[in-house]
């Protein structure tokens, strides 16, 4: 809407494509593709920007949007469980490392990482997810500290209890309770996210 030739990252071929099509749908002029890069490795993200790169010449704006919650209670936690850290917060590093590069030869640009609420009041289960978002803010300031000078904006956007796929799997009992919490007494829409980024 705003004019932007957008690039979507996207876990597999087809969420990629779904969502290009919707976009389609919604505008064909819109100039948007998309790739699927392994986010969980430096080497394979790190290709996919440069190839971002090569067919615009610029890159922007980052928008690091992908993650993952959890809700299990401590007791029950698994280890494997804890490599949440690799997509909430890994993966913004190996986007965000190849991207400077191209900002910095280029003179500036934004990157805008995902956070959450809970990275400021926690949760009462799924320790992993608030401490990946508690991950995400620091790295977000301490980049705003080093990137500002190169005229490279940090920030991010904390979102509450926002309509995604993702809250679609949390039971009714559960987003209830939250809903009551809320002063507009209803979950955020992915529309109100997009126009705080």
């Amino acid at each position: 809407e705003n004019g932007a030739k957008v690039v979507l990252f996207g876990s597999r071929e087809e969420t990629v494509n779904k969502a290009l099509n919707k976009l389609k749908e919604e505008n064909p002029d819109w100039e948007v593709s998309g790739d699927h890069p392994n986010l969980s490795d430096a080497k394979e993200v790190e290709a996919a920007i440069e190839r971002v790169k090569e067919k615009f010449g610029r890159i922007d704006i980052l928008v690091n949007n992908a993650g993952i919650s959890q809700s299990t209670k401590i007791e029950d936690y698994q280890p494997e469980e804890f490599e949440i850290m690799d997509l909430n917060v890994k993966a913004l590093f190996y986007t965000i490392q190849p991207t400077v590069k191209v900002m910095r030869e280029q003179g500036g640009g934004c990157i805008i990482n995902t956070s959450s609420m809970v990275s400021i009041s926690g949760q009462p289960s799924g320790v992993g997810y608030p401490a990946s978002k508690f991950a995400v803010n620091g790295l977000t300031l301490s980049l705003a500290r080093e990137l500002g000078p190169s005229n490279i904006r940090v920030n991010a956007v904390a979102p509450g209890i926002t309509e995604t796929d993702m809250m679609k799997a949390v039971p009714k009992s559960v987003i209830e309770p939250m809903i009551a919490q809320i002063p507009l007494r209803r979950l955020g829409q992915p529309e109100d996210i997009a126009n705080a980024f």
